[in-house]
């Protein structure tokens, strides 16, 4: 109460306190400047991710132009995991590291000497018969399709003619023999690159990863340690499954051909091996092909059946052996390997759809790790000396 027996509530509004105005006021600027913060978190990583965009489409920029030894020094690491176990035992016997290296190579060129001196006469003597056969499954093909369903489609033949007129239409033969002649350098300046590249892989190839990993900070170099492991293995795994997997599709498809009379059944399980490398779009290649064949040769019966073998084949492959076989190393769904191979034979050819895969396959198992709980980071209490040593280890 106030002098003179006023109530309290006649007093001077101005006095009071404005609680109602704060609390109003409290929400609408917490909420703007949340707002605020989130607009500018998108900013930050919406640069952030131009940058990555740029700092990738340079570093494209420099590998293309030093493709020369970029391109040896990546493809040695499929031989290598190879040679490797090799190498290593050798050493585990008192081989110095030069000559158990020599030994590996040796043996891994010998044996690939070996492959190709058998089959790749075989398979040159047969092929004009092979694209013959091929050439005269299309004609079938677009007979039989003109007369019972209308359908028309180009032959193989004015594709080859259209084909070899824009080639000439492209140079002279100068130009031509030019550009073959500087391909041919960069062939085989780039195979003797690989094989000193690898003789070195199998010789120092520990002490070069740890002086890869020694440029980093010393509070990466374990999570460096960990990826560059995981991708070394993932690489062995997937190539060495890889390769028996394309091994056990051309036996089984091959002697599916031989049992059937499929002439050229020999070049056409090279073929089909060689295209296992390539999952997905190798094995649907090669199998076109091999149905083809069986249809020039013995009709619309006999290459129904070659394409139910390679079905079956390639189904019991990625449903039963790739799994057992491969593992993790490539635990990646098909519409994935599938986009990585497309995009891969656009940025870098054959050979950017032969790395495709593995390299998905690399990331994948790169991005696992990092989402797991990786090494803990040194609390507060932690003293310098003990992070250091644990950086150490």
């Amino acid at each position: 109460m106030s002098e003179g027996g006023q109530p309290a509530k006649d007093e001077d509004p101005g006095t009071r306190p404005p609680v109602r105005e704060q609390a109003s006021d409290g929400p609408s600027r917490s909420g703007s400047t949340a707002l605020t913060s989130r607009v500018w978190r998108a900013g930050r990583t919406g640069w952030a991710l131009v940058g990555v965009a740029a700092a990738l489409v340079l570093a494209g920029f420099v590998l293309a132009e030093l493709s020369l030894v970029v391109v040896p020094v990546v493809l040695a690491l499929f031989p290598a995991t190879l040679l490797v176990p090799v190498s290593d035992a050798l050493k585990r016997i008192g081989v110095p590291a030069a000559l158990a290296a020599l030994v590996a190579l040796l043996a891994g060129l010998g044996l690939i000497a070996l492959v190709l001196g058998l089959m790749v006469p075989l398979v040159a003597m047969e092929l004009p018969e092979l694209a013959e056969s091929a050439g005269e499954g299309l004609a079938d093909l677009q007979r039989m399709l003109s007369s019972h369903l209308g359908i028309e489609i180009d032959s193989m033949s004015e594709l080859l003619e259209e084909g070899a007129e824009m080639l000439g239409e492209a140079g002279d033969i100068a130009g031509q023999a030019l550009a073959a002649a500087i391909v041919a350098f960069e062939t085989i300046a780039g195979a003797l690159i690989m094989l000193v590249v690898l003789f070195f892989y199998l010789k120092d190839g520990r002490r070069l990863a740890n002086g890869v990993r020694l440029t980093a900070p010393s509070h990466v170099r374990h999570h460096l340690r960990e990826i560059s492991d995981r991708a070394w293995s993932t690489l062995s795994s997937y190539f060495r499954g890889q390769l028996f997997v394309a091994l056990v599709d051309a036996v089984f498809i091959g002697l599916g051909l031989v049992i059937l009379g499929v002439p050229l059944a020999l070049p056409l399980a090279v073929l089909i091996f060689f295209g296992g490398l390539f999952p997905v779009v190798g094995a649907v290649t090669t199998g076109a092909l091999a149905v083809l064949v069986a249809f020039a040769d013995g009709g619309l019966v006999i290459a129904l059946i070659v394409a139910g073998l390679v079905l079956v084949v390639q189904q019991v492959e990625a449903n039963i052996l790739q799994p057992y076989v491969l593992g993790h190393a490539i635990d990646l769904h098909p519409l994935v390997v599938l986009l990585s191979i497309t995009i891969g034979a656009i940025v870098a050819g054959i050979l950017g759809a032969f790395l495709a895969v593995p390299v998905a396959a690399i990331v994948a198992r790169s991005l696992d790790y990092l989402r797991e709980d990786g090494p803990e980071t040194p609390s507060p209490t932690t003293s310098p000396a003990q992070a250091s040593s644990g950086d150490a280890e």
